[in-house]
């Protein structure tokens, strides 16, 4: 090491299902994402695969019935997956259509942060939103600020975080914490 930090290459989720053989069938067809590599077991049994949706890369492990509750929990916990998209309504009615009557699709709803979004649950209990960017402006509510690089550029005036304080109930960061609308 030269003593530099790091590049960061990427982020990639790594899912675990209790059956990843479907998983990979399920988000290929429903989702449109592009099998890159399984591997299998003796049985043809899917116990890891990576996926792509567009330049990202999707990690799956199948873990079997026993992994969640060896962990005390029903299934995944706290997992939003964020897939963007140019065109949320027409995946929109390409994952509504594959779904069914299966699984409950929420309706494409603009946010105030500038995006459009769905959100849906997987066969394996994992949420994905979909989401696109429709503007550069954020219509935020009464009280709240757009924080951008130390410096608020919404809200209450343009002036750095520290000169803002904390006045608002420590809503500071704005609306980003809530991807899912």
């Amino acid at each position: 090491m030269t003593g530099e930090d790091p590049r960061y290459l990427g982020i990639a989720p790594y899912l675990y299902y209790t059956d990843a053989t479907e998983a990979v069938e399920w988000l290929t067809r429903v989702f449109g994402f592009t099998e890159k590599v399984r591997y299998v077991d003796a049985v043809g049994e899917v116990f890891q695969a990576t996926l792509s949706a567009g330049g990202s890369d999707i990690h799956l492990a199948g873990v079997g019935d026993e992994y969640w509750p060896a962990k005390g929990v029903d299934g995944p916990v706290g997992q939003l997956n964020v897939v963007y998209v140019d065109d949320v309504d027409a995946q929109f009615e390409r994952v509504d259509e594959s779904v069914g009557d299966g699984l409950e699709v929420s309706r494409p709803q603009d946010q105030p942060y500038g995006a459009r979004l769905f959100t849906v649950q997987d066969i394996g209990g994992n949420s994905w939103t979909f989401w696109q960017h429709i503007s550069d402006t954020a219509d935020l509510p009464a009280g709240w600020r757009e924080i951008r690089n130390g410096e608020v550029v919404s809200g209450n005036g343009a002036e750095s975080v520290e000169d803002a304080g904390d006045e608002e109930s420590g809503n500071a960061e704005g609306a980003g914490d809530h991807a899912a609308g």
